[in-house]
């Protein structure tokens, strides 16, 4: 029963602690945060190849306590530059689409918040989803429309991209809140494009993969387990255990 207590007490340290620096990380400004790539991207003009990565960072100002915006990034064969994939709410101020495929450094940081690696494709593997990702990106049927929580947003435009492309295996995390919004659909491929998801629109959800482990998420709150690489899926802290970057 001690060990029981001390661990929860532990675990409840850590939540407080993750969530006491995504609150420090809100309070930057974010017209001032940083832009810059923190060099998870291979450079373009030494990488020949063709590149396919997803990525995910802590979202700007408070909701970052809770969440992250996610994104995919490609590079064809001998291009000289990225082009990113995601969606932004704010763009629906001027335009009728919330999709955005546009030039940009893929690793760079959101505004100030460092972003993380979930897929990382090369070569003949990744270009042969180039095509597949590109008529995703513009087939994402919530393209008008744009909710933090529990969704459409940006982590439900990537999840429905790594779904018609289960090659990736992306494993976005816990904190990917939206991933799991099927709105009037009930069941579905997981995220990753494995495995199975009961979804209730995004409010509740239960998803089982060989990707994602096993996971429930509770009014956009989602908790896990992955056997392997094994690791605990939580609320505001994302994963923790072995990372499954690749």
């Amino acid at each position: 029963m001690r060990k029981r207590r001390v661990l929860g007490a532990a675990a409840l340290a850590l939540l407080l602690a993750i969530g006491a620096g995504a609150v420090a990380r809100a309070q930057h400004d974010w017209r001032s945060a940083s832009r810059e790539p923190v060099g998870l991207a291979p450079d373009p003009a030494a990488t020949p190849e063709a590149v396919v990565q997803v990525y995910g960072a802590r979202t700007v100002g408070a909701r970052g306590v809770f969440g992250v915006h996610t994104w995919v990034a490609v590079k064809p064969p001998r291009a000289p530059e990225y082009l990113v994939y995601e969606v932004t709410g704010w763009k629906l101020r001027w335009s009728d689409s919330a999709v955005s495929v546009r030039v940009r450094e893929p690793d760079a940081r959101w505004f100030g918040a460092e972003p993380e690696l979930y897929a990382d494709l090369r070569g003949k593997a990744a270009e042969a989803l180039l095509g597949r990702i590109d008529a995703a990106a513009k087939s994402y049927p919530f393209a008008g429309e744009y909710r933090a929580w529990p969704g459409p947003n940006s982590n439900t435009f990537t999840a429905w991209i790594t779904r018609q492309v289960p090659e990736l295996r992306a494993d976005l995390p816990p904190t990917a809140i939206g991933k799991d919004y099927l709105r009037g659909r009930v069941l579905a491929s997981a995220p990753s494009g494995s495995g199975l998801q009961l979804s209730l629109s995004g409010l509740l959800a239960l998803t089982a993969s060989t990707v994602e482990g096993l996971e429930l998420n509770v009014l956009g709150l989602s908790f896990g387990v992955d056997p392997w690489p094994p690791a605990l899926k939580l609320p505001l802290a994302g994963r923790l255990g072995v990372s499954a970057a690749p």
